[in-house]
């Protein structure tokens, strides 16, 4: 269907009238063709051992989607028992099961709960709390009650059938974040965002205490991840989703007694009959005695970058090598593990819980010519034969922020810690850190070259080829303002220079290069929500390469929040786009010399890339169209209106874009 029919069906006029003078595509226009789902994979966050239908013990696990499903997976053969849908959730970290036998979901997108019970199956119960759009964690208290803990507001709620929602407000007025939850003894248990902060909650009351910092441990860049209680002790899990410190707090004694190093999360197991747990350590499972303080490998191991636990329980299998209660857990990708203490017997199952499809989140022809995509949250890398359009190769890989090509590889800036990777396409694909076997003695591919993590980087949002090296822009982690400007010699392995604050309190979220200038466009935004921005308005700068300085700054979009991208036209004038409009910039003259409305928006999202063939630009404008622009004249074209983000210019002429997980070729 051309746009012109699209339009007519929605009133030309009014379309027109929003398009701000843009001129609708006609007969003649560019075929839009729709080449499917480059990026389908599991993505399970939480999850919890429990009974299911029928009461037999399962793994239960929410994967990610659109929308969202709750599965019960078998833990003797992994196959899918029941699967429900989870309308308006995109998925969900917070998974429990009360004592009465219900399990609940606690979901992110819009912040809503659910339960599932053998009668009724699944209930959407809406959203506990108005404010809040993000249910980070729940966890069972007595009966059929559950606590969850929530997100902007850093607000501690309870659910009951029978009384409905209970608000205990905010926990804590300088934390926005209630990361994690737990209950035992009619204390509920909240862990918080950096500065990591523990507190101590009657669920009578509601009355509140901060337990003390366990000493030695510095809070300041730190979370209170995972808090679980477990036989009388308080294992609370500081850091990321990375492995990090685990402190015990002995709830009776009401002290901290223990500590486990390089602990991963994001559970521990119901205790033991002796009092102990089991959790991944170090890439092992371990039997750990709170008591006691012993560890005891059970030399079954956890490889790849996230090894985190998506559940983990016991459960009767009834197999030869598996007598008695076994240990069984999930992982994020569906693989379920299993160990028997009697036997020593382990076992890693794939499970048939379904992928789904993920939104595709980066863009960018291959230096072998082929169209790559990587993905939202469960990541995911995908090459696309530009001839056929068709999915040539598909891994699981991080969640990817750009993509450029540069030298003969294909370079990927990944979150979370800014990390930044170099694929060579002529080589098998190898990730050492994804791959579920990686081949051993094989040189890894993707290889990951640097991270910015320790300058407090969580997100390298634009990459550009500059030259001999290839330059990366970062955004900060939460807590954070000002990102970094990074540059890679790929001839000696080394970062020529890493400067953050290259413009004060600000992101770098777009760059261009030419003649030996990195241009940058900024972002008043960090990485994540917070802290609240210092500068009013975004701003484009340029860096000498060769001397590692800053040679000038403009605001070519006045109060425009961000400009999140950046190309050159055939005739060397740099443009952007900011929120509603593009613009040209003279860089010798270092002022804005032309301006395109596009509509009012004020959204910080958009791309804009210059195609060779034609000598025109095209735009992801807001989430809201595609479109091309005549640079010579300012007119502009929408292609196709949509809830678009991410497009690449081929060499070919085509532009591919994303709208969603679905992938896009404009052709002539």
């Amino acid at each position: 269907m051309t746009l012109i029919k699209r339009l007519a069906a929605c009133g030309l006029a009014v379309a027109l009238a929003l398009l701000g003078g843009a001129t609708p595509a006609n007969a003649g226009a560019p075929r839009v063709e729709d080449l499917g789902v480059p990026l389908q994979d599991v993505l399970l966050i939480g999850g919890v051992v429990a009974p299911g239908p029928g009461g037999r013990t399962v793994l239960w696990g929410a994967s990610s989607g659109a929308p969202a499903h709750l599965n019960a997976v078998d833990p003797v053969t992994g196959a899918e028992v029941a699967r429900y849908d989870l309308p308006g959730a995109g998925g969900s970290w917070a998974v429990d099961a009360a004592q009465d036998g219900s399990v609940y979901v606690g979901t992110y997108g819009d912040g809503r709960l659910y339960r599932w019970t053998e009668q009724g199956g699944v209930q959407d119960l809406g959203r506990p709390l108005a404010s809040e759009n993000f249910i980070w964690t729940v966890a069972a208290g007595e009966g059929a009650t559950v606590y969850g803990g929530t997100f902007p507001g850093g607000r501690l709620f309870a659910y009951d059938p029978a009384t409905g929602v209970r608000d205990y407000g905010r926990i804590s007025p300088a934390h926005s974040y209630i990361r994690s939850v737990s209950y035992a003894g009619g204390k509920i248990y909240a862990g918080t965002e950096a500065p990591a902060a523990v507190f101590e909650i009657d669920a009578a009351t509601g009355a509140t205490r901060q337990l003390p910092t366990p000493e030695g441990l510095d809070p300041a860049d730190k979370w209170a991840y995972d808090v679980n209680a477990a036989g009388g002790y308080l294992h609370v899990r500081y850091g990321s989703a990375n492995p990090g410190p685990l402190r015990v707090w002995d709830i009776a004694a009401g002290r901290w007694t223990g500590a486990l190093e390089s602990a991963h999360g994001l559970d521990v197991s119901p205790p033991d009959a002796d009092g102990a747990v089991h959790l991944v350590r170090g890439g092992e499972l371990v039997r750990y005695d709170p008591r006691t303080g012993a560890v005891t490998g059970t030399g079954m191991p956890f490889t790849g970058r996230v090894a985190n636990t998506r559940g983990i329980g016991w459960a009767e299998l009834g197999l030869p090598d598996y007598p008695g209660r076994s240990v069984v857990g999930l992982l994020w990708r569906g693989l379920m593990f299993r160990y028997n203490p009697q036997t020593g017997a382990k076992s890693f199952v794939q499970t048939a819980v379904q992928g789904e499809p993920i939104d595709v989140t980066a863009l960018a022809q291959g230096p072998d010519g082929r169209v790559y995509a990587g993905g939202f949250l469960n990541g995911g890398f995908a090459a696309v034969n530009p001839q056929t359009g068709q999915r040539e190769e598909f891994h699981t890989f991080s969640q990817s922020e750009d993509m450029v090509a540069h030298d003969g590889k294909l370079y990927v800036g990944a979150y979370p810690d800014a990390r930044v990777y170099a694929y060579d396409p002529a080589l098998p694909w190898n990730s050492t850190e994804y791959s579920p076997s990686p081949e051993p003695g094989q040189a890894p591919n993707p290889a990951r070259l640097f991270d910015l993590a320790a300058d407090k980087q969580i997100r390298p949002r634009a990459l550009v080829s500059a030259g001999r090296y290839l330059a990366a822009g970062t955004m900060p982690d939460l807590g954070h303002l000002g990102g970094v400007l990074a540059v890679w010699d790929p001839r000696t392995g080394a970062l020529k220079h890493a400067r953050r604050n290259v413009v004060q309190d600000q992101s770098i979220v777009s760059l261009a290069y030419r003649d030996g200038v990195l241009y940058g466009g900024t972002s008043v935004h960090g990485g994540q929500s917070l802290p609240v921005p210092t500068q009013p308005e975004a701003k484009l700068f340029a860096w000498s390469v060769k001397e590692d300085r800053l040679l000038w700054e403009i605001v070519p979009a006045p109060g425009k929040p961000a400009i999140p991208a950046l190309t050159f036209d055939g005739r060397g004038r740099l443009w952007g786009i900011a929120g509603g409009e593009v613009f040209a910039v003279s860089t010798a003259a270092r002022k804005v010399v032309e301006r395109v409305t596009l509509s009012g928006s004020r959204s910080s999202g958009g791309q804009l890339a210059y195609n060779r063939r034609d000598g025109r630009l095209y735009g992801a404008h807001a989430g809201q169209d595609v479109f091309s622009l005549d640079p010579r004249t300012g007119r502009h074209t929408v292609l196709r209106q949509g809830t678009v983000h991410h497009l690449t210019v081929h060499r070919s002429g085509d532009v591919y874009f994303a709208e969603g997980s679905r992938l896009f070729r404009v052709t002539r």
